[in-house]
């Protein structure tokens, strides 16, 4: 592996030497400690708290030239300790995130393909999931619009298979067979943003044949909505709603059901003085209800959102757990103070089910419990952040019921993390 990153550096260096506009190498390491007792689900009274550092080492390359752009970045996810010190291999090794090439046909259009981060909007339907170390990426193909001064148009496209074979076979992996996208957005001088997308996304299930035969095949579902942003002076806004119709996998993914769900979004934030922002705000996520004999699946799905950003940084929501669950209103007040190289945030949140839980043993209302998440950030240097975090689950018994655990148990989470982001060259030649 070494000598294919030397090889590619090589490569790189000789052909931007000879007809690049630009050139850079960048780089970025991270290691984060994590505390974690409760993250993701409530914490069993019999298990202990676990302690571990992570760390991400990404090296990136970006050449542009006149008509085209091409970009490469290569990264190392370890956990501290996971191989031996004299080991001769690395457990998960390098792997390149990102891997993309870019034409531009004209000022106005362009072909981008390749392995590559996908970014729409605020990233709740397509986001790099940046905040896990080895983050999101797609092969993938976007052809891009400039429509106007302000608007471009997007139209986006994957196809994967386990590798290269002679005849068809059953996609394995657990992750999308296929999909296809659209967005649009533009800006109006008023402060106002308009965003409009679609996704048809293709999930792979077996269909049962008979007792001893299975078939694969697709199952297609749409999302279709927009969001509205606004920004002026002092008040900056948005809000989002989306539908998802069509069919989806059933848990058990041996078969597939119609799909009926909605989403709805309204927050708002306000710079009370120059440092300190108030908000607030309101998201809805469309669930199913406990003990329904509907054959139809309400419960909404942020297939490939930055989810991490959304329903509290403790993760108990969308991104490993619940999308096929009782759904979410997630009201929360965000509190927001910076000043110079420092940075501090509360955000309280307030979590109830949106589908109905009063047919589970025990007859609880809808309430889940509040979580409170609080983070310090300060710019060491223009390169380098260190942040800090601590946040804690405060659960009612429909949530102990729901995701297991403890509500009893002090369930919380503590991190701290330094990231250092340096420029190791970029340099501009002549055409």
């Amino acid at each position: 592996m070494k000598k294919i990153i030397f090889s590619t550096m090589m490569v790189v260096w000789f052909t931007t030497t000879l007809k690049a506009q630009q050139f850079k190498i960048s780089g970025e390491l991270r290691p984060r400690y994590e505390y974690r007792h409760g993250f993701k689900t409530l914490t069993p009274p019999d298990k202990e708290a676990a302690s571990f550092i992570s760390q991400r080492a990404r090296i990136s390359f970006d050449y542009v030239a006149e008509k085209y752009t091409v970009f490469f970045s290569l990264q190392n996810v370890r956990v501290w300790g996971d191989v031996l010190t004299l080991s001769n291999n690395d457990k998960w090794g390098v792997t390149f995130h990102e891997a993309w090439g870019e034409y531009y046909f004209s000022p106005k259009f362009s072909i981008k393909l390749g392995r590559q981060e996908i970014n729409i909007d605020d990233q709740r339907m397509f986001g790099a999931v940046n905040w896990v170390q080895q983050a999101r990426s797609h092969d993938a193909l976007i052809a891009k619009f400039q429509t106007g001064e302000k608007g471009k148009l997007h139209f986006g496209f994957a196809f994967n298979a386990n590798g290269e074979s002679l005849f068809e076979e059953d996609y394995m992996i657990n992750q999308y067979k296929s999909f296809q996208y659209g967005w649009y957005h533009t800006d109006f001088n008023s402060g106002l943003g308009l965003s409009i997308f679609f996704l048809n996304n293709g999930m792979p299930y077996q269909k049962i044949i008979d007792v001893d035969n299975t078939d694969q095949k697709i199952a297609y579902s749409q999302t279709l909505g927009g969001r509205l942003t606004y920004k002026k002076n002092r008040l900056s806004a948005d809000a989002a709603t989306y539908f998802q119709m069509g069919e989806t996998p059933t848990i058990l993914k041996n078969n597939k059901t119609d799909l009926s769900t909605y989403y709805f979004t309204i927050n708002a934030k306000y710079n009370l003085t120059d440092h300190f922002i108030l908000g607030a705000g309101v998201e809805i996520l469309s669930g199913n209800d406990i003990g329904s004999d509907s054959s139809t699946d309400k419960a909404f799905k942020p297939f490939y959102g930055t989810n991490h950003k959304f329903n509290g940084l403790m993760d108990y929501f969308y991104v490993t757990s619940h999308m096929n669950s009782v759904g979410l209103i997630d009201i929360n007040i965000p509190m927001i103070y910076k000043i110079n190289k420092f940075s501090a945030m509360l955000v309280p949140h307030f979590f109830s089910a949106q589908g109905d839980v009063s047919k589970l043993d025990t007859s609880p209302d809808a309430y889940l419990g509040t979580e409170i998440d609080f983070n310090l950030g300060y710019k060491l240097h223009k390169n380098i952040s260190f942040n800090i975090g601590y946040s804690q689950m405060f659960a009612t018994e429909t949530m102990e019921i729901l995701k297991g655990g403890s509500k009893d148990e002090t369930n919380n989470w503590a991190w701290a993390m330094i990231t250092f982001k340096p420029t190791f060259f970029n340099k501009n030649f002549d055409k």
